[in-house]
């Protein structure tokens, strides 16, 4: 078979058909698809794409394996290093990692490694293998408190190590992020609850409803456990202070996303969890939690959406794919444009929102064009509703409720470059101490924290 230039396309729902329902978007490749991406890889001898992926996948060793057809080879060299390869196959971002060093990419496409990742893994859970089981204890217990990216692949990590692991998540369902956050058009949940199976059938316990930092403190949690391994997230959502973020219709993408992923909104009134956003929305923001925001609005009766962003294409954080995806759908982009007040009617409803044009200006920390308010630029765009994608900051509740856990001076965790903290014994990664990033690098720190946490248990550390 001759090897391409382009990757192979990935069959998706039609574009006019899919803002009716939730079902994925992105189908999956075929057996044919995966023999005919898989040999346009080069099999480099410094496979750099690998250099690339935070959690260390074998990315050279599994692509051979499907060039041959051995799914099953494939799969096993995937999940010696990445916990939840079904998760990371639709929703890492590849192009800024991976596949952003692919020799291939160079003078043509990339090898699409995050689609033949998605198809080992969904081969898997089709056949029905049996799990892993549980390894012999080793004595040690360690508390992960957090259920997201981050806790999940350390208390993988850690299980399969012969640790008594235990999970502490707030929330009534783990996932964090993959099961509030992200939308089952992107990532379905029955795979995000198939991966976490995986984890208990390594022996895993996973606790919901737990608030650690209120009952029990992260005091009376360590004295419990030999180690503590902090994953809690960056769950609190930054608005713009501006006028009238307090009006009825005003959300924040986190409440939007989380009714609708978690709680059932989108069956009201089948379930209890009602969201009312009218048929005229906007999102604030152009990274991936705005592109899953307002593709959700679209979903759930939104005739018109608009992305509101106050840079330029150019300067968007989300993914392409998302991009176009949304394009697809018939949302609309408002670039070069930033609120700058909420307008309400007599009852505290939103019915406007009120814009300012903006211009692009020297580059800003970020290395981004800031952008310049044009003077007398204001219109009014009416909405009946707007949701804010602005992104999120660590909850400051674990650090506030402990004594001696020191934090970043943008409110994170401070821990050293094994995940580390102040406070012996306890270690931390993922958003709860960069910030919000993604899925992806969370669980490299995840990953990597628990490696220190057995180096030191086993011994291997004094």
């Amino acid at each position: 078979m001759p090897v391409k230039r382009e990757r192979t396309p990935m069959p998706v729902q039609d574009g006019e058909r899919r803002v009716g329902n939730f079902g994925e978007v992105a189908l999956g490749y075929l057996d044919g698809d995966v023999r005919a991406e898989a040999v346009r890889c080069l099999q480099c001898k410094t496979p750099y794409c690998e250099e690339g992926c935070p959690v260390g996948v074998p990315i050279k060793e599994f692509i051979k394996h499907l060039q041959q057809d051995d799914v099953r080879g494939a799969i096993g060299a995937i999940k010696r290093t990445n916990s939840l390869p079904a998760v990371c196959g639709r929703v890492c971002p590849q192009e800024d990692q991976c596949e952003k060093v692919c020799i291939m990419g160079k003078r043509f496409q990339p090898v699409a490694i995050g689609r033949l990742e998605r198809f080992a893994a969904d081969w898997e859970r089709a056949q029905g293998f049996p799990q892993a089981a549980a390894p012999p204890p080793n004595g040690k217990k360690v508390a992960v408190v957090g259920g997201g990216p981050a806790g999940l692949t350390a208390a993988g990590q850690l299980a399969g190590k012969g640790y008594a692991v235990t999970v502490f998540e707030a929330l009534h369902e783990p996932g964090g992020v993959l099961s509030y956050g992200i939308p089952e058009f992107r990532l379905p949940k029955t795979i995000v609850r198939w991966e976490i199976q995986q984890l208990k059938n390594l022996g895993v316990e996973i606790r919901t409803n737990v608030v650690v930092g209120k009952s029990p403190t992260l005091d009376e949690l360590k004295a419990g456990y030999d180690a503590v391994f902090l994953g809690t997230g960056a769950g609190l959502p930054v608005f713009m202070g501006i006028p009238g973020e307090n009006l009825i219709g005003v959300y924040s993408a986190n409440e939007f996303l989380t009714r609708i992923n978690l709680m059932g909104a989108a069956s009201f009134p089948e379930v209890d969890t009602p969201v009312r956003i009218g048929t005229r929305v906007a999102v604030v923001g152009a990274g991936n939690t705005a592109m899953d925001a307002v593709r959700t609005a679209r979903r759930v009766g939104a005739k018109e959406a608009h992305i509101v962003y106050r840079r330029s294409e150019a300067e968007m954080t989300a993914r392409a794919e998302e991009y176009e995806h949304a394009k697809e759908e018939g949302v609309r982009f408002m670039f070069l444009t930033n609120p700058v007040r909420f307008l309400g009617d007599d009852t505290g409803r939103l019915r406007a929102v009120e814009c300012q044009r903006m211009a692009l200006g020297e580059p800003d920390h970020s290395g981004r064009r800031r952008p310049v308010p044009i003077a007398g630029s204001e219109f009014e765009l009416p909405v009946d509703s707007v949701i804010m994608a602005l992104g999120t900051s660590p909850n400051p509740l674990l650090l506030k409720g402990t004594k001696g856990l020191s934090a970043t001076v943008r409110g994170g965790i401070r821990t050293d470059e094994t995940g580390a903290t102040s406070l012996p014994g306890i270690w931390a990664g993922g958003d709860a101490v960069s910030g919000a990033a993604t899925v992806i690098l969370a669980m490299g720190a995840g990953k990597k924290a628990a490696a220190a946490i057995d180096r030191l248990l086993s011994g291997e550390e004094s």
